[in-house]
């Protein structure tokens, strides 16, 4: 308990439940897209921070940190990024992969059922990232869809991925969005929207309610994590006997001194599995 209150006291703007509480605020969250887009926003509404979208029990569901739409139903979806994650398997990193899911999802949640396409809202799916994934130094990286015969021919499907480099080094952002970055790079507090981000920060962690919320996530987050590794043990105990099984059973074969009904009585092998042994090793020895 005493290192989860360590660890509440010391969150920056970095860590995701601290940023979803901060964009939560309206004034916050509205200033950081004016700013960003370099547009006026009336009003926005929350559509549920954190929002998991599982379109099919065999899809992979995602968590989104906040989702909120203005006043024209322009619709976007605010993410802090701290690591640039690969998948282990392929080596390859899943950030671009990554938001292209975000979006495919997105729209499938925002089309009703029986609407028409050219009701999907515009939307914006803006990763905040505390690394330049691109390596070029821009402060941001925005994509749209265009046509690769003639670069100036834009598809109007009106979504927008931006992803931002807080440790960029050119481009044209404002003043706030930098001190921003500034923020979220080094706690540097050089403007008044950033004293705005602090004193909300400071503002959460003095808040009792906060703190138990977030002492339960992440003991919840731990007992996750636990019971994976725990999964992991048992089918791993699982898969190590299955193979010693195989085998003893293959040896047994190879001697050819053992029916296959003594070969499943020892193993506890099906004579299903004994006959796909034994053909195994005759194609094997075939080739």
């Amino acid at each position: 308990m005493k290192n989860l209150a360590t660890k509440f006291e010391n969150l920056t703007i970095q860590n995701d439940f601290i940023f979803k509480k901060v964009m939560s605020r309206k004034r916050i969250c509205i200033h950081l897209l004016e700013e960003l887009l370099q547009i006026k926003i009336a009003d926005i509404n929350y559509l549920e921070a954190e929002k998991s979208l599982e379109p099919e029990y065999t899809s992979r569901g995602i968590r989104l940190d906040i989702i909120v739409a203005d006043d024209r139903n322009t619709h976007y979806n605010l993410e802090m990024q701290v690591k640039n994650n690969k998948n282990p398997d392929t080596k390859k990193h899943v950030l671009p992969k990554r938001t292209r899911y975000y979006q495919a999802l997105l729209d499938i949640d925002l089309l009703q059922n029986s609407q028409e396409y050219d009701l999907l809202p515009p939307t914006y799916v803006i990763f905040i990232c505390v690394f330049d994934f691109f390596a070029k130094g821009n402060y941001v990286y925005t994509f749209k869809k265009r046509c690769l015969e003639d670069l100036e021919l834009e598809l109007p499907d009106e979504a927008t991925t931006i992803i931002l480099n807080t440790h960029g080094t050119h481009g044209n952002i404002s003043k706030d969005i930098k001190s921003f970055y500034d923020y979220v790079n080094n706690h540097v507090i050089n403007s008044d929207f950033t004293k705005q981000i602090d004193d909300e920060i400071s503002y959460l962690k003095l808040d009792t309610k906060v703190r138990r919320e977030f002492m339960l996530l992440e003991a919840r987050l731990l007992d996750e994590r636990r019971e994976g590794k725990a999964e992991g043990r048992v089918e791993g105990k699982a898969e190590g006997k299955a193979e010693e099984k195989n085998a003893i059973a293959t040896l047994m074969l190879a001697k050819g001194c053992y029916s296959l009904q003594e070969i499943s009585e020892l193993t506890k092998l099906s004579i299903e599995d004994i006959e796909k042994l034994e053909k195994e090793m005759h194609t094997t020895e075939q080739s």
